[in-house]
């Protein structure tokens, strides 16, 4: 449902913001409705998974879901951006409750190996979330309107409560204190650097309010979170995040490139879906079906890959994998102008689906196949942080590369008494610039996932006997 509901919303992006912010050009605000909900998921993601330790990870994610369920209803029922967007970041705290704990369980409940293939469908479901979200965002949005892609969640989510309180195993608990100062500050640290980085393009990278800069919120956050990691390495007792879990080197590699992964998946959907929808005029069903290749061979891929992983080094599988998405990301960015027939962005979409194959179950093996079992909760706590500070990072980043873009294409877009329009009503010398500007912001997460080849590189294959045995 997690998954699903991000795919959806980057569906619904264009129609939120004709409903909800029809009146501007700039397109920060309604990417807030992705931020907010990514923010309020990252901040607290390291010490609910230490909660999943101490409490049970089938309590904490049942809490989880409640909260979920409940703020997709708040969201389906927003009459305001300002209001949706509180309602995302609601959403996005009852996120945090229950992803640490789909790690932490299969962890606890499958032996190392076996954990390969338990995590290669635990990554399949990336697959079909992407294939499922788009799809039946864009009827609902077609259909009903957007509020639709909220109110779906509320069936799904009472259900999922059933039997997740039915089917999950009730696992050990660990004692832990609890790390506030540290909460206190990644939280400040999160904020500051996000904040800067969406709101620089509005700001022209200058003065928000009296001596307040947006370059001076980043550096802000930057010694901020410096600061943390200094609080982290002093704290002897329980640290939020435990830092000798990174001398293993899988868990740091696999840390760092699920980030860049993060960052490069968030960014390419958002660009992507503005072209199709506004400059191509598609609609968000029509623009979903373009994603099939992607989710079929993915989810389809996945399984595979997780048991194969068991057997081989990581890096025969991460590294094609990492090659496929940016290739695939290059390829739609090459192909992403208004004469290129619709039918082609079908195959860098396949190319998308074979590279995400090896790539989110593998990674999620290899960070936890060494972690000991009383650290399974913080080990998946600080692995999904990760990856979901480098989704922020990545829509804050690509929004801001997205207006800049649009900009050097459009000069005096942001000054134009009227919104952008879709579909039909661009006009055309409108859309071949808003179609270059998309193209070009589609360059950034290709390039930054060069980062995370250079991290598999510095993977191995963990032997059986290093593993810490499953409770």
């Amino acid at each position: 449902m997690l998954l699903v509901d991000t795919t959806i919303v980057s569906v619904a992006n264009p129609a939120i913001k004709a409903a909800l912010d029809p009146d501007t050009n700039n397109l920060d605000n309604v990417v807030w409705v992705t931020s907010a909900y990514l923010l309020a998921y990252a901040v607290p993601l390291l010490i609910t998974g230490r909660l999943g330790d101490r409490f049970g990870p089938k309590n904490i994610y049942l809490i989880g879901l409640a909260v979920f369920t409940l703020a997709s209803l708040w969201c389906g029922l927003s009459t305001t951006l300002d209001g949706l967007i509180a309602a995302r970041a609601a959403q996005g705290l009852g996120a945090a409750f229950m992803t640490p704990q789909t790690m932490a369980v299969i962890t606890r409940t499958f032996p190392p190996q076996r954990r390969g293939a338990a995590m290669g469908l635990w990554g399949a479901t990336a697959g079909v979330a992407t294939l499922v979200g788009p799809l039946l965002g864009g009827v609902l949005v077609d259909a009903f309107g957007w509020e639709a892609i909220f109110f779906i969640n509320i069936p799904v989510g009472i259900v999922g409560f059933v039997l997740a309180w039915m089917l999950v195993p009730k696992l050990d608990t660990h004692p832990h204190r609890f790390d506030l100062v540290g909460v206190v500050l990644s939280a400040l640290a999160l904020f500051l650097i996000v904040f800067g980085l969406q709101e620089g393009e509005a700001y022209d990278w200058g003065t928000i309010v009296g001596p307040i800069s947006v370059w001076g919120l980043i550096i802000a956050g930057v010694i901020v979170l410096v600061l943390f990691i200094v609080q982290q390495a002093m704290t002897k007792t329980e640290p939020l995040v435990p830092l000798e879990l990174f001398r293993d080197r899988n868990f740091s590699g696999a840390n760092a490139a699920i980030a860049v992964v993060g960052f490069a998946v968030t960014g390419m959907s958002l660009p992507f879906m503005f072209f199709l929808q506004l400059a191509r005029g598609l609609s968000p069903t029509q623009a979903a079906l373009l994603m099939i290749p992607m989710a079929v061979l993915s989810g389809a891929l996945a399984p595979a890959a997780g048991k194969l992983l068991d057997r081989i080094d990581p890096r025969w599988i991460l590294i094609p994998g990492l090659l496929c998405v940016a290739g695939g990301q290059l390829w739609n960015a090459a192909l992403m102008n208004m004469d290129t027939p619709t039918w082609m962005f079908l195959l860098p979409s396949a190319v998308l689906g074979i590279g995400n194959a090896g790539m989110w179950g593998p990674l999620a093996t290899t960070a936890t196949r060494n972690l000991p079992m009383r650290q399974a909760g913080a080990g998946a706590g600080i692995y999904n942080t990760t990856r979901t500070i480098g989704s922020v990072v990545g829509s804050a980043a690509i929004a801001a590369f997205m207006q800049s873009r649009l900009e050097a294409n459009l000069p005096g877009l942001s000054d134009a008494p009227a919104g952008l329009g879709g579909g039909s009503g661009m006009p055309q010398q409108i859309a071949e610039g808003f179609a270059a500007g998309m193209a070009q912001a589609m360059l950034l997460p290709a390039c930054v996932l060069c980062i995370a080849l250079i991290a598999a590189l510095f993977l191995g294959r963990a032997r059986a006997d290093e593993a810490q045995p499953a409770h």
